[in-house]
């Protein structure tokens, strides 16, 4: 009895499910474990179709798993990958189908460089792989543009160097200013649009895309890959003046020629009246030289052939040559001549022998051929015919004088039987059958009541 007693008064353990005791730890790190930042290694790095970036951070002892959301990443500048120390910042949760914790990152920045220059140098390092950055793929600067399609701020101090310079060099270059914003939020796509409106207008010769001095934060629109892929598409030769001479952008590098401040943008894209005036007349310099070394060239062959020994005596071989066209003349209108005779002979025969010919005369005496031949066939075909017909009538008479109606002439008679074979023997029929008699006028049918054979 007492032992039973001990034994009610121990305390009872509480038994959990698997998923009360994940979702407990959950609460717990949930609760204590809220804004965080945690420094490592990226690994296993890969982006779902959603857009959700999973790695994995590590160190040389442990890891951890972490989840990028999508909305999370806007802010973010660089792509995580494989290999980058990074500091996340955000809390830990469980994962409760797999019973892992992790951590959600609301927060991502590289150790040791900034996340901008990060982010530089992996979308480079992508678009130089795809050759954007190739000199064979950039277009050549016109010699003296017309129409200059400038993008930039309208408020910025770019503006006023470009116009400053293009009106010193050429006043009459037609500048055509397309406003955009050059930082910020929404610039990349404002510039990326002016650069569609330049190209689909076919407005510019070459397009200048310009923007001052500043930090990288304020070049960033310049760095963003839509807008270096649609300096790529561009029909148009584009100069990138971006910042200041020791400032580099992704735009820089995808541009057809790349200046160091809009200033020497504007510099390079027209010349000065001096100095196109003085490449004109290089160009007319070197032009009259090779003209010149053209001509001495053509006087040195020129007394060349006249040291020859044809041209020593060029008004005997001149001679020469209008004896031998005399020569030739002569032979050719005694040829003629003789071709002329030959024809008219042959003509004058042809026309003799025309004149002879009387057709009526032909024809009359083609009718007494025909009527002779005619006549000569009807009395042949009077003959044949009565050769035909004599021969006929002695064949007539020999048929006569063969036929068997003669011997019935003479009393005798052909006997058949009923079906018509002639009889030569009376053992042919029986008694009683019936027999047909043949005579020379008649015929008679009898039945056979007595038989005797010879």
């Amino acid at each position: 009895m007492t032992q039973q007693l001990t034994f009610n008064l121990m305390p009872t353990r509480p038994v959990w499910t698997v998923s009360e005791l994940t979702a407990r730890i959950r609460d717990l790190l949930a609760k204590n474990f809220t804004d965080i930042s945690v420094q490592g290694e990226i690994s296993n790095c890969h982006e779902a179709q959603s857009g959700h970036i999973y790695f994995t951070l590590k160190d040389d002892r442990a890891q951890v798993r972490c989840v990028f959301f999508k909305q999370q990443r806007r802010g973010i500048k660089f792509r995580p990958e494989d290999g980058l120390q990074v500091t996340v910042r955000g809390s830990i949760s469980v994962y409760e189908q797999r019973g892992e914790y992790q951590i959600y990152v609301e927060n991502l920045e590289p150790v040791g460089r900034g996340a901008l220059q990060l982010a530089f140098e992996q979308l480079k390092k992508r678009l130089e792989a795809e050759g954007l950055f190739d000199a064979a793929r950039k277009k050549p600067l016109p010699l003296l543009p017309s129409r200059i399609g400038l993008i930039t701020s309208p408020k910025g101090a770019a503006v006023r160097d470009v116009v400053r310079i293009l009106r010193r060099r050429f006043q009459n270059v037609h500048l055509i200013l397309y406003p955009v914003r050059v930082q910020g939020e929404g610039a990349a796509e404002e510039i990326v649009k002016a650069l569609k409106f330049f190209n689909q207008k076919k407005l510019g010769d070459v397009l200048i895309l310009a923007r001052g001095g500043g930090s990288m934060e304020d070049l960033w629109a310049f760095n963003e890959e839509l807008v270096a892929r649609a300096i790529a598409a561009s029909g148009i030769s584009i100069i990138s003046g971006v910042g200041h001479e020791t400032d580099f952008t992704i735009a820089d590098f995808v541009a057809d020629v790349r200046a160091s401040t809009p200033s020497a943008a504007a510099e390079l894209v027209v010349q000065t009246r001096r100095e196109f005036d003085k490449h004109i007349a290089e160009l007319r310099e070197t032009l009259a030289g090779l003209i010149r070394y053209r001509l001495l060239e053509l006087s040195r062959r020129v007394h060349e052939f006249s040291a020859r020994p044809g041209f020593r005596r060029p008004l005997d071989l001149l001679r020469q040559q209008r004896q031998r066209a005399d020569e030739m003349t002569s032979r050719l209108a005694l040829g003629l001549r003789a071709r002329l005779d030959q024809s008219r002979k042959r003509f004058n025969a042809a026309h003799l022998r025309i004149v002879s010919f009387d057709f009526r005369v032909k024809i009359a005496a083609f009718r007494l051929r025909l009527e002779k031949r005619a006549a000569e066939f009807g009395v042949r075909m009077e003959r044949l015919l009565r050769r035909k017909r004599d021969r006929l009538e002695k064949l007539f008479l020999q048929l006569q004088e063969r036929s068997p109606l003669r011997v019935l002439e003479r009393g005798y008679a052909i006997a058949t039987d009923a079906n018509g074979t002639v009889l030569r023997d009376a053992a042919q029929v029986g008694l009683g059958d019936s027999v047909a008699l043949q005579l020379h006028r008649g015929r008679l049918m009898t039945e056979v009541k007595k038989r005797e054979s010879s």
